[in-house]
């Protein structure tokens, strides 16, 4: 028999809870709380913008061989190393040879510009040997050419005033007639800054509607808006500080909007949802606000730690790159999660009995028959169909996720390269232009270095040779320049060209090509040593670096999660459940971003030109976002079957409670979550299209499919068993409670 609860006893805990205080104090002194977070948020702002850093994507891999490539060649040849990016020009109406002039004056007025260690002349460069396919400087029909500009840092972190200079030094070829675009990392520092307002006022615009809708109440619709926003805000501007003192992701502050919007939004209506059905039960205000902190509260805070230890476990990938972005998320996690427990307890109690005043149809809370352990609704009546077959539900909801997940198995990781981009972009003009004149893989050169320090003078005329030879003949090459040695003698240099554009995945095979088969047979027998460097073999070893590690990375999110929800609700099996479930979820929109974007099935529609791979760290990204956003509805859908089980000891009709009173709340949030990321698909940048993309798939599959259809139905199924704790794990898992029930019982298995 189950162990009962009395009211008197839930509420003697609840008042003595941490978070039911802090509900109850912010809601009666809500003048306090609401200045106290403008004036927060406003000292933020001012205090980000004076001492805020810049967001840039400068980062390194120390132990890539494309990176240690680059430091040999900057050590023996300054003038060589660096990073390099090139400056398109065409002219259509005359020969460029004809602006001889002005090229040498636009050269040398680069060449002054601080952190350019050298300037190419295409023009004085020597010609293309007879035979062999031309990739520049200066095209057959002299019409194009490009300028390509050494640089001893990133030129992308340089900054937009950098641009001026460059400017001015280009100008004498543009009043020439002639087009000038800016191709590679120079390309990309020229780019329109991100504006992320028109998505945020696309998920604000179709929240309200879904609000509106679900429930009723005009008020109870702008509180979630309201409080999402302030928090996502400060979460922000406390980002920008932390940027002065970290290199941040250019991509960060989006990421950050998408997921602190998204969780913001729900945290704050699931406290809302509560508190509104206290309302109706006949509590006051005040108390009323404090039971939802120390019920829903709870759940969100247990949510908000999931999700954050789920972005936490990016740190496993050993990339501070990819670290830095789950660091960017998490912020206006924590930031959501601060303002749903003290914000919006205190927007409550200002707002007090008149939450329902305003409506656009009769408002409900969380049942549509009111309180009551015999709620009647078409929710109620949903789940006693799942109860009847869960077989059947459990089916078709694998069926769903199965087919969704089929394009997974053909993915392919990657760099998306400029050529994605949109017109409007410099880059991409560059890139066509190149394209155009010089084939494909112009566009992403790789610069092969054979160090051959350590090698006597007698054999090194014969590794050259025999390196040449090997080169030449590699697979996948379009073009291998003559190996020259560096002033010193101690380096050959050479330059391969792929058949193929930098993102395609022959491109990636070749250079792995190199890397571990040309390369190690050319030095074999020799203390020679050899590399592939340039910004397309460090994506191909950023690429690689990634896909190792996600297993690494699923793994630790996993067994985190497993933990968790293990330690939450104290059964094994729920948590096996939660985890093989939520895997699947994710599978399906794996699945989904691979027929969109690789496939090319609407990503036209979407603004992408062509078909592109999977960006190398966006499933790494995805995986452990919603792997965390997916516990938000798992623990508040299993805290309120726990809650029921508690209770009466019925396993079945547990399940059917707790989907009768979460089902419309979790629908709601899900469309909310889903309009957010989904709003994000309109941003310019690939990346961010991409995760938005995803992000909004997962939480539909995984609010419907998996939370209405599969959870339900593998619940009901486990019966009393998904609650079974073998004695010793439960003495040694520590205990979370996450609905503040402040008590352990439970009915015997």
């Amino acid at each position: 028999m189950p162990h009962s609860r009395s009211g008197e006893g839930d509420e003697k805990a609840a008042r003595g809870g941490v978070l039911r205080r802090l509900g109850e104090w912010c809601a009666r002194h809500f003048v306090v709380v609401i200045i106290a977070w403008l004036v927060a948020l406003v000292a933020l702002q001012v205090v980000s913008r004076e001492f805020g850093g810049e967001y840039s994507d400068n980062f390194s891999l120390p132990q890539a061989q494309a990176q240690k490539g680059l430091d040999v060649l900057k050590a023996h040849d300054p003038q060589a190393g660096g990073y390099s990016s090139q400056i398109v020009m065409r002219d259509d109406q005359q020969p460029l040879t004809s602006l001889s002039s002005q090229t040498s004056t636009t050269i040398a007025d680069l060449e002054k510009l601080p952190h350019v260690l050298s300037a190419q002349n295409p023009l004085s460069a020597p010609a293309t040997p007879s035979g062999q396919q031309n990739v520049g400087p200066l095209s057959d029909d002299k019409k194009t050419a490009y300028i390509t500009v050494r640089f001893d840092v990133q030129p992308s972190t340089l900054g937009d005033d950098y641009l001026n200079g460059v400017d001015t030094a280009v100008q004498p070829l543009r009043s020439a007639g002639a087009e000038v675009e800016y191709g590679g990392p120079l390309g990309e520092l020229a780019r329109p800054a991100a504006d992320d307002r028109v998505s945020e006022l696309i998920g604000f615009g179709v929240a309200v509607i879904v609000l509106l809708v679900g429930f009723g109440s005009v008020i109870a619709a702008v509180v979630p808006l309201l409080s999402a926003l302030i928090s996502v805000v400060g979460g922000l501007a406390i980002l920008g500080l932390l940027a002065a003192a970290f290199t941040f992701a250019t991509v960060s502050p989006t990421l950050a909007t998408m997921i602190g919007l998204g969780v913001g939004i729900d945290y704050a209506l699931f406290m809302l949802t509560r508190h509104r059905q206290n309302l109706i039960d006949g509590m006051d205000p005040v108390r009323a606000a404090g039971q939802a902190a120390s019920t829903s509260g709870h759940a969100v805070l247990v949510s908000g730690c999931t999700v954050i230890i789920a972005l936490a476990g990016l740190s496993a990938s050993g990339v501070s790159f990819i670290s830095l972005l789950g660091v960017a998320a998490a912020v206006t996690v924590v930031s959501a999660v601060v303002g749903a427990l003290t914000l919006v307890p205190a927007l409550l109690g200002f707002i007090g009995r008149h939450i329902d005043r305003f409506h656009v149809r009769p408002p409900v809370a969380e049942t549509e028959a009111g309180a009551g352990d015999t709620p009647q609704g078409t929710w109620h009546r949903y789940a006693q169909r799942v109860e009847r077959r869960p077989l059947w539900f459990l089916s078709a909801g694998v069926a769903v996720v199965v087919v969704l997940a089929i394009p997974l198995f053909s993915i392919q990781l990657g760099h998306i390269g400029d050529g994605a981009d949109p017109t409007s972009f410099t880059d991409r003009r560059a890139y066509d232009l190149m394209a155009d004149a010089f084939g494909p893989g112009s566009n992403g050169p790789l610069t092969v270095v054979v160090d051959q320090t350590n090698v006597p003078q007698s054999q090194r005329s014969g590794l050259a040779s025999k390196a040449q030879q090997s080169l030449d003949k590699v697979q996948g090459a379009a073009v291998v320049t003559p190996l020259t040695p560096t002033q010193d003698g101690d380096l050959l240099v050479g330059t391969v060209y792929s058949t193929k554009s930098p993102q395609n995945a022959t491109t990636t095979d070749l250079t792995n090509r190199l890397v571990d088969d040309t390369l190690p047979d050319v030095v074999q027998g020799t203390d020679a040593k050899g590399y592939v460097t340039g910004t397309t073999a460090t994506q191909v070893d950023f690429r690689d670096i990634v896909a190792s590690q996600l297993p690494v990375i699923i793994a630790v999110v996993v067994g985190l999660a497993f933990l968790i929800i293990l330690a939450v609700f104290r059964g094994l099996l729920v948590a096996v459940k939660a985890a093989v479930l939520n895997v699947l979820s994710i599978a399906a929109s794996y699945g989904v971003v691979v027929a969109v974007f690789q496939w090319g099935w609407g990503g036209p529609a979407l603004g992408v030109h062509g078909k592109v791979p999977i960006e190398s760290y966006v499933p790494m990204m995805m995986f452990a976002i919603v792997f965390g956003l997916s516990m938000d509805y798992e623990i508040f859908l299993l805290s309120r079957v726990h809650e029921a089980w508690l209770r009466t000891g019925d396993a079945e009709g547990s399940v059917a409670h707790a989907l009768e009173i979460t089902a419309r709340v979790i629908t709601c949030a899900a469309l909310i979550m889903v309009s957010v990321f989904a709003a994000f698909i309109v941003s310019d940048n690939i990346v961010v299209k991409m995760l938005g993309l995803g992000l909004a798939v997962s939480v539909l599959i995984d609010a419907t499919v998996v939370r209405l259809l599969m959870v339900p139905a593998v619940m009901t199924l486990l019966g009393r068993h998904a609650w079974w704790m073998p004695r010793w794990l439960d003495r040694v898992v520590p205990h979370i409670d996450a609905e503040g029930s402040k008590t352990e019982a439970r009915p015997a298995s």
